[in-house]
């Protein structure tokens, strides 16, 4: 059993700048890999940015050079900085990990997710 919390979302203008941060807590041997995920109206969840264990790195396209994705370990926290904030950056945001449990078992989870607004 493995809980993601996220928090820091909310309004923003046009150009401004938004942190989100994921915390997991729980069962958890080990962290493989944390990963956003955004989800518009009337459209699928995607991708935007993910960290592995390695340390590699995955963005999105539409945020590449806006956003970056870190992470400290020691705490199973995650953040996004997300930078000049465009209106279709607006979208509910969603963590996601995956990795092992003491038990030797597998698992990905999701947090409930957290709305960011970017106004005109």
């Amino acid at each position: 059993q493995v809980q993601l919390v996220e928090s820091g979302g909310g309004l923003v203008q046009a150009g401004g700048s938004l942190r989100l941060s994921c915390a997991a807590s729980g069962n958890i041997f080990r962290i493989d890999a944390m990963r956003w995920y955004r989800q518009a109206p009337g459209e699928q969840r995607k991708l935007v940015a993910a960290i592995r264990i390695g340390g590699s790195t995955t963005y999105a396209d539409s945020v590449q050079g806006r956003f970056t994705i870190s992470r400290d370990n020691a705490a199973n926290t995650v953040y996004l900085q997300m930078n000049s904030l465009k209106p279709e950056d607006t979208a509910v945001y969603y963590c996601n990990a995956d990795g092992v449990q003491p038990t030797s078992l597998l698992f990905n989870s999701w947090g409930q997710g957290t709305q960011v607004t970017v106004s005109s």
